[in-house]
């Protein structure tokens, strides 16, 4: 059956978590506003601010609620987590309050699933308690989101792993304290089979960062994206991850839901940028009337609030399928997840440029300013269209897939919808009839 309601007690939990980011996070978004800010664990805001709010999340059965309960997490299916998302997105420092901040959410996902013993004693309890940060490194200056140009080497060599090669907007790599990181292990094979994953421990020797990269409207030489070069980096065997050539299998672990909570959080800005929107429009008054009478702003505010409902819909909907995903296991469910999934993706960017510009024009000269945070949501957009794989490569696996079931036409040249042709088949088939529907005529 459909079902668009919301589980009393979870509804709950959602209340809390609204409640609690309005009132007790989006503060620190004005105290500390700098991108890099909740990586650092050495200051002041997180010893005495932020650590006791994670604990009140705990206390709520909210932290590190992508994971299973067996790893401290709740288990909340895909659905759960977007409703979840859309609350957190309203905030920079909410996914670092409540654990689900990247890249370590979704390298926690790759050690939970993929770590020995060993590995999840030493750096997924660590992470999972807050005390550290990581970094997630796969993109290269050459090969950019695509894998087959990935030229970064790894070859075993007395026992170990020695890795070779550079990886490009490393996010958070300043303040890491470890590196998942791919690398190509079998050069004579599609990278598909030919990738690895390797855990590079902070400090060890041959990795280094040749600079900090930030986003724009950031000093040159600051940010939390780290260029990195690897030079005869050596790592025991124990750091892989998975099996050799396993890369690329382990990646898409992280990815797919990291879009789908990306895609959520859009939403919670784009309805921070609403709420804006609407309270300008019934605050401002233009010409000797309210802005509310200007039947444009009207229109305007009216597009919004439909793109967005769309797009929320087609989020959660995506989250339903990858649930049933995961619940059946079947092929046709993975299939149609990944469909949706790079279907959100590829919609992401687009409805939180538009949504804000359009909050931001209804503001005027104030909404470009840094007096409200409607410029730097906006700038977000074009970042998630280039984040976990280009907008353009998502409407590609979209476009594939709806072939794959696509059958040609028996004529070629006209096609199956015809009218000609279909009228001609029409007054075959109900041939014994055609005089009375003529004499109707």
């Amino acid at each position: 059956m459909w079902d668009f309601s919301t589980d009393p007690d979870f509804q709950g939990k959602l209340d809390w978590a609204d409640r609690f980011v309005r009132a007790e996070i989006e503060p620190i978004d004005l105290l500390s506003p700098g991108t890099a800010d909740p990586y650092r664990r050495d200051g002041a805001v997180y010893r005495e601010i932020v650590r006791p709010l994670q604990e009140q999340v705990r206390e709520q059965g909210l932290w590190a609620a992508h994971l299973p309960p067996s790893l401290g997490g709740m288990g909340m299916g895909q659905v759960r987590l977007a409703l979840l998302n859309e609350i957190l997105g309203r905030s920079m420092w909410a996914p670092m309050v409540f654990g689900t901040q990247a890249p370590d959410s979704g390298n926690a996902e790759i050690l939970a699933h993929y770590g020995t013993e060993a590995q999840r004693r030493e750096f997924l309890e660590p992470l999972l308690d807050g005390r550290i940060v990581s970094t997630f490194a796969m993109t290269e200056p050459t090969g950019g989101a695509d894998p087959g140009g990935f030229t970064c080497r790894a070859v075993q060599e007395d026992g170990g792993w020695v890795l070779d090669g550079e990886k490009w907007f490393a996010s958070n790599y300043p303040h890491a304290a470890f590196v998942i990181a791919m690398a190509i292990t079998d050069p004579d094979v599609p990278v598909h089979r030919g990738s690895s994953m390797f855990i590079v421990p902070k400090g060890t020797p041959g990795m280094e960062m040749m600079r900090a990269t930030g986003l724009a409207g950031e000093p040159v030489g600051e940010g939390v994206h780290g260029y990195l070069r690897f030079t005869g980096c050596r790592v025991p065997a124990e750091n892989l991850l998975g099996e050799p050539g396993t890369g690329f299998v382990i990646a898409q672990t992280r990815l797919g839901g990291g879009r789908l909570h990306h895609a959520m959080r859009a939403v919670g800005q784009c309805r921070r940028a609403l709420e804006m929107m609407t309270e300008r429009i019934a605050s401002r008054r233009t010409r000797g009337g309210p802005l509310a009478d200007q039947q444009a702003v009207r229109q305007s505010l009216a597009d919004v609030w439909i793109r967005l409902e769309q797009f929320r819909l087609q989020v959660l909907h995506a989250a339903w399928q990858a649930d049933r995903a995961a619940e059946t296991g079947g092929r046709d469910e993975a299939r149609a997840a990944r469909l949706h999934i790079s279907a959100v993706k590829a919609a992401t960017p687009a409805t939180l440029v538009d949504v804000v510009y359009r909050a931001v024009h209804a503001h005027g000269a104030l909404g470009v300013s840094n007096e409200l945070p409607l410029a730097r949501m906006w700038q977000a957009g074009p970042v998630l269209g280039i984040a976990d794989g280009p907008t353009e490569s998502h409407k590609d696996v979209v476009a594939r897939i709806l072939l794959q079931d696509a059958v040609p036409a028996d004529d070629r040249l006209f096609g199956s919808e015809h009218v000609p042709t279909r009228l001609e088949a029409a007054r075959k088939k109900y041939a014994g009839i055609l005089p009375a529907l003529e004499g109707d005529r």
